[in-house]
């Protein structure tokens, strides 16, 4: 079979031009190796001629010394030796007629003589195949498809050309094979010329075997190798692996695990890579993570035994999917504008610059208050009548310092705020108010927050992908109240219990969390745009030889000890004397204002206290250097903003602050000394205008980047356009699908018993909730319009 190949461009028509190069080179090779057989039987059958024509001679030669000596040597011969000569010349006469005559030599010839060799030309069939390829982009043939693949083309089988090459017909006899397959291919022609091929071709044998061997080339065999059974070290690790839920509620650190792991694991190890070397394979032991080379190992004799895992007990397999091509994201949040929070503005800021992109679709899911609790929590007696007049408010204090309409979407759900918690609490299943077609990727801010009280459907079970960001150092304000070290410890392993049982991954701001499970620390916050205009335009002034700076130094925050007050008093009373001449002014409202100023008063410090402000605004441009002793933060925004601005920044060397380090206007201290050398240091110097590189490090644009890498949701997003995968990921075993995780059942099992637990309101009284938060009230029904509790249908897929 002669089929021409031609270089193709395109993927897809490579792909066919394979296919065929395939099917081609083989039949060259049965062709090659076949006329060799036959150029060995027409040999043997010449030699077996020239060998009868040199008997044929020999017996002449016999016959005429017999004759001979039957006359020459009659008296020496013995009379039966003779009658023996007699005897034999008839038969020998009569052998020598057979063998010498025309028919002895067809039937031998026709007995070991070489077949006729068949020549066939597909080109119809490959040019059909390839056109087709070539207009389907996917590479993929739609033979079912009897308008697409045949409209448009007259396939005419009789374009098959036979040659055959040999004796004629009428000297031979047809090989019985061949016979046969030309008796297939006439009634196949015949079939052609009619509409039958058409109503048979989706059942057709020999389309089903031509899309099989092209799916069959297009994809990377896999061999089925023997895969040696689990030894005891390797069962031992991966227990201890998998039963890390259990030791971390128990307080083991995870360090601990993981070095036992590595100790069972590398007693086989060993084994497994000369193995891997000496069969020539690909070892899983090329992957750099331990968990993920015992992940493989496992997961691989679970595929040699056939095992399939489609899910546990606690899991719902039910994933909803997009009914657009674009993702939807939701970003729920505990705290919304006008309270200027931490968890009130960078998801919002989050919001606005992840629905820049085309790829998503954004919702920001904020807590909405009754007018009760809204004058409790918004400043300046500012309250709102409905959500709708509130995000009117939401979106305009964006736009203002974004300088670009943002367009997502923003939603509401029922919150009460806590006195005692100073932090509001979701009433009722928060995750409902996220519609089922558009729950896809959740991103939770304050994780733990969010799910202390909830009592609904787990996150991961509604959506494809759940991330959570820490915001809070909880731990370390509960130290400072009465019990704390009590409270803190229950508070930590709760923490660990939600966070494991509802996310996927979590990302921490910085090293001053709690270590949650499935955690990782980055920093995913940006400043406001408006504070790097105004270091802009501060580089701009002093470039021109203009003062920038014309006041001292202050402070910025919420009054309330835990920010950072206590640590500020003590400092200052303790150097009040070397620090002589240094006066702060402090900016801030909250519930301990009246004490924090009482006892400044008491110590006779050098502080000034104004009512609290915007960061932003014009009446702060003027201060040099920013002061910030909290130690009870995880990442200080006004930090960061006052690094944007230009100006000089004394704070703690505490993990909260190690973003900052690298900047050289961040002057940290270990010591009280050396708080009041830094401090003396920035008033005696100018601060350092910032970089372009700097800026963006700053930026939120950079800050989105960091979110999408880390929380893995770049690739989540881009999943379903990924046409390739790597050569290291086709070696991957999918562990999801052929290996059961205890880890997930675990985390399955804590979510039941999360949500029977926040069933019952005996408990949730006992552990701090507000009376009524398990559903939501009369009053948000009215607000939101929604249905009362008892009205709605069962939330919980157990």
């Amino acid at each position: 079979m002669n089929i021409g190949s031609e270089a193709r461009p395109s993927t897809s028509a490579a792909t066919a031009e394979k296919a065929l190069s395939f099917i081609s080179k083989g039949w060259r090779e049965v062709r090659d190796y076949a006329d060799a057989d036959f150029q060995l039987m027409r040999d043997r059958a010449k030699s077996f001629k020239n060998l009868a024509t040199s008997f044929d001679r020999e017996l002449v030669n016999f016959f005429n010394s017999a004759s001979h000596f039957s006359v020459t040597s009659v008296g020496s011969t013995s009379p039966t030796e003779i009658d023996f000569i007699k005897r034999l010349q008839p038969k020998l006469s009569e052998f020598r007629q057979v063998y010498s005559s025309p028919d002895f030599s067809r039937k031998v010839l026709d007995k070991w003589k070489p077949r006729p060799r068949i020549r066939i030309d597909l080109s119809a069939i490959r040019s059909a195949i390839v056109s087709e390829i070539e207009e389907n982009k996917d590479g993929i043939i739609d033979f079912h498809d009897k308008d697409r693949f045949w409209g448009g083309r007259k396939v005419r089988l009789k374009e098959f050309r036979w040659e055959w090459r040999g004796e004629s017909e009428e000297s031979q006899k047809e090989w019985e094979p061949i016979r046969t397959l030309k008796k297939r291919l006439t009634e196949f022609e015949r079939k052609s010329s009619s509409s039958e091929i058409l109503s048979n071709i989706k059942s057709n044998e020999f389309v089903e075997k031509v899309k099989a061997s092209l799916k069959a080339i297009c994809r990377e065999p896999q061999e089925s190798k023997e895969v040696p059974p689990l030894d005891v070290p390797e069962l031992l690790a991966y227990l201890v692996k998998q039963s890390g839920p259990f030791l971390d509620q128990l307080g083991f650190q995870r360090d601990m695990c993981d070095k036992i792991v590595e100790a069972l694991w590398s007693k086989h190890k060993n084994q497994l890579l000369l193995r891997s070397l000496s069969s020539g394979e690909a070892s899983v032991l090329e992957y750099e993570n331990i968990n993920d080379e015992l992940d493989l190992r496992i997961a691989s004799v679970l595929q040699s035994t056939g095992h399939c895992y489609d899910g546990g007990l606690w899991t719902d397999s039910v994933k909803h999917g997009s009914a657009d091509r674009k993702r939807h994201v939701a970003i729920v949040t505990t705290a919304s504008l006008p309270w200027m929070t931490g968890t009130a503005v960078n998801p919002l800021f989050r919001a606005a610059y992840l629905s820049k992109s085309a790829k998503q679709k954004i919702t920001l899911l904020v807590p909405w208050l009754c007018k009760s609790d809204q004058e409790l929590v918004y400043p300046n007696n500012l309250t709102f009548s409905s959500p709708e007049e509130q995000e009117t408010y939401i979106r305009n204090w964006l736009e203002e310092r974004v300088g670009f309409k943002a367009d997502f979407k923003i939603s509401f759900y029922p919150g009460k705020f806590s006195k005692e918690r100073r932090s509001i609490i979701p009433a009722g299943d928060t995750s409902q108010f996220v519609s089922s077609k558009e729950a896809d990727i959740a991103i939770l801010e304050e994780p733990e927050h969010l799910n202390w009280y909830h009592h609904g459907r787990r996150w991961t079970d509604k959506f494809n992908h759940v991330v959570g960001i820490v915001h809070t150092n909880y731990l370390e304000y509960i130290k400072r109240e009465k019990n704390g070290a009590l409270q803190a410890f229950f508070v930590k392993h709760i923490n660990n219990w939600v966070t494991r049982a509802y996310c996927h991954k979590v990302l921490r701001l910085s090293a001053a969390t709690q270590d949650l499970p499935k955690s990782i620390i980055c920093n995913v916050h940006g400043v406001n745009p408006k504070f790097l205009r105004v270091g802009e335009q501060v580089a701009a002034e002093r470039q021109l030889g203009q003062k920038t700076f014309c006041k001292g130094a202050y402070f910025l925050g919420k009054m309330v000890w835990a920010k950072g007050y206590r640590e500020l008093i003590d400092l200052l009373s303790k150097h009040k004397n070397d620090l002589e001449d240094f006066k702060l002014d402090v900016y801030g409202n909250g519930e301990d204002a009246h004490e924090v100023q009482s006892v400044a008063k008491m110590l006779n410090l050098n502080l000034n206290f104004l009512k609290g402000r915007d960061h932003a605004d014009d009446s702060l441009h003027g201060y040099k250097v920013f002061i910030n002793s909290s130690v009870s933060d995880v990442l200080c925004t006004a930090t960061a903003e006052a690094l944007a601005m230009g100006k000089f920044v004394v704070c703690a060397d505490h993990p909260s602050n190690e973003f900052f380090r690298s900047f050289p206007n961040c002057l940290t201290y270990k010591t009280s000394e050396d708080f009041v050398a830094r401090v003396r240091e920035a008033l005696a110097n100018e601060p350092q205008p910032l970089t372009s590189e700097q800026r963006y490090n700053l930026s939120w644009e950079a800050a989105t980047q960091r979110f999408m890498e880390y929380s893995e949701l770049d690739r989540v997003l881009n999943s379903t356009e990924e046409t390739a995968e790597s050569t290291k990921a086709n070696r991957k075993i999918n562990k999801s699908i052929s290996m059961p995780s205890l880890s997930k059942v675990v985390d399955g099992g804590l979510a039941f018993a999360h949500y029977c637990l926040t069933g019952n309101e005996i408990l949730r009284m006992a552990t701090g909730a507000i009376p009524g938060t398990r559903d939501y009230d009369k009053q948000h029904c009215k607000d939101l319009h929604l249905l009362p509790p008892h009205v709605q249908y069962p939330i919980y897929g157990w």
